[in-house]
C-alpha cells in the first residue's frame, strides 16, 4: 500500500510562468509608475516620487562647484557618468547646456525617466562609454563635470589627460587611496589586493587595484565596466592634474573618514 500511495501521490501545482502581461501598468499615469520600473534600484532621492536615499538632485557639492566655476549659465558642459541625472538637473537648472554620457544601460534609462519627470530641455543623455567618446571626439566644452567616476576607471590618469583636451574647467569629486585608512577598514582592506607602477604619457604613478566582488551581482550597481578599477593616491591625483595642465583652484568636501574611502571635491582650470 505504501508503494502504491507513493507512486500515485499528486504532483505539486506548477509555479505560474512569467507573462508579458506582468509588464503592463494598470493604474493611472504617475511619476511613481515611471520610477517603479526600476523599483529598489535608485540611488537618488527624486523630488516628485519615492526613489532612492541620496539627495543627488539637491547636492551641496554641485552648489559649491557652481560658485567656484563662476556659474554655468550659457555654458556647454560635458558630464561623465550622470548616474540618474541628479547633477545633470542641477546644472541645467543653473543655465547650462549639458551632454551627459552614461555607459550603464539601466542607469541610462533611469536618466531618461528623470529627464521626463524633472523637465530638462537643455540636456541630452547619450548611451556609451565616455572614455571612448573622449578619445574620439573633436568637440570642446566649457566645463567637464566628473562626479563619482574617476575611481571607477582602470586608467584614471588617461581620464584626467582626456578631460584636459575637452574643456578649460573641471569639477571632480572622487575617492582616493590612502594606505593607512584603507588597511584599517574592514570594508575596504579586502578589496585592495595589488598595486602596479604605471606610466601614462610620461607621468609615473601607482595604481591601487580595487575589486568590485559581490557588488557586481546588484542590479543597482553603479561602478565601472570591468570587475575592478584602479584608484590613485591623493598625491598622484593632484600631480596628474598638474602634469596635464590643470591648475587646482579650490578643494572642499574632503572626507578622509568616508565609509567607502577618503574623498574630496575640487575645481580646476587650465592656463
Amino acid at each position: 500500500m505504501r508503494n502504491f500511495l507513493t507512486r500515485f501521490r499528486p504532483r505539486p501545482a506548477a509555479a505560474p510562468q512569467p507573462s508579458i502581461l506582468d509588464e503592463y501598468v494598470t493604474t493611472a499615469p504617475s511619476p511613481q509608475n515611471a520610477v517603479d520600473v526600476f523599483a529598489g534600484e535608485w540611488s537618488s532621492q527624486l523630488p516628485v516620487a519615492d526613489a532612492g536615499p541620496i539627495p543627488l538632485f539637491a547636492d551641496d557639492r554641485v552648489e559649491w562647484a557652481l560658485g567656484q566655476l563662476g556659474g554655468v549659465a550659457g555654458a556647454r558642459v560635458l558630464e561623465l557618468g550622470p548616474l540618474e541625472g541628479g547633477h545633470t538637473y542641477m546644472l541645467a537648472r543653473a543655465g547650462a547646456e549639458v551632454l551627459a554620457v552614461e555607459s550603464q544601460t539601466r542607469a541610462y534609462l533611469k536618466c531618461l525617466i528623470a529627464k521626463e519627470l524633472m523637465d530638462m530641455p537643455k540636456v541630452r543623455f547619450v548611451l556609451g562609454d565616455f572614455m571612448a567618446y573622449l578619445r574620439e571626439t573633436e568637440e570642446r566644452f566649457d566645463t567637464v563635470f566628473a562626479s563619482g567616476v574617476l575611481y571607477h576607471m582602470r586608467n584614471p590618469v588617461e581620464t584626467i589627460a582626456l578631460t584636459a583636451r575637452a574643456a578649460n574647467k573641471l569639477f571632480l569629486w572622487t575617492h582616493y587611496y590612502d594606505e593607512e585608512i584603507v588597511r584599517s577598514s574592514e570594508l575596504l582592506s579586502p578589496r585592495f589586493r595589488t598595486t602596479e607602477q604605471f606610466s601614462y604619457e610620461g607621468f609615473e604613478h601607482t595604481l591601487h587595484r580595487f575589486e568590485y566582488e559581490s557588488a557586481l551581482q546588484l542590479k543597482g550597481f553603479c561602478g565601472g565596466s570591468a570587475p575592478h578599477s584602479n584608484w590613485l593616491s591623493r598625491k598622484d591625483l593632484t600631480a596628474a592634474l598638474e602634469h596635464f595642465g590643470w591648475r587646482i583652484k579650490a578643494v572642499s568636501f574632503e572626507t578622509p573618514d568616508h565609509p567607502h574611502g577618503p574623498a574630496l571635491a575640487l575645481v580646476a582650470t587650465k592656463g
